[in-house]
């Protein structure tokens, strides 16, 4: 009888351990997802921020060999995955 339970158990705990081997997997799966996500809100958020920024009399046309000025309200939304997963 105690070489049974002895079996039973060694056998739930291996299952146990596969469970939460997969579910880990899967956590990991789903962090990056919404870091993924997060970045190109983000770049997403900065293109929209770039269409809608000055109206188009108010910069200096190329043709006429000024520089457009640079707007003041523009936000870098870059952020290395890389940093993130520490």
């Amino acid at each position: 009888m105690q070489w049974f339970v002895s079996g039973a158990a060694v056998l739930v705990a291996l299952m146990a351990l596969l469970h939460s081997r997969r579910a880990s997997r899967r956590l990991d799966r789903l962090a990056e997802s919404y870091w993924e996500l997060r970045y190109e809100y983000g770049q997403l958020r900065a293109r929209i921020g770039r269409l809608d920024g000055p109206a188009p009399q108010d910069e200096a046309l190329p043709e006429q060999g000024h520089a457009p000025a640079p707007r003041e309200n523009a936000q870098i939304a870059f952020v290395p995955l890389s940093s993130l997963k520490r």
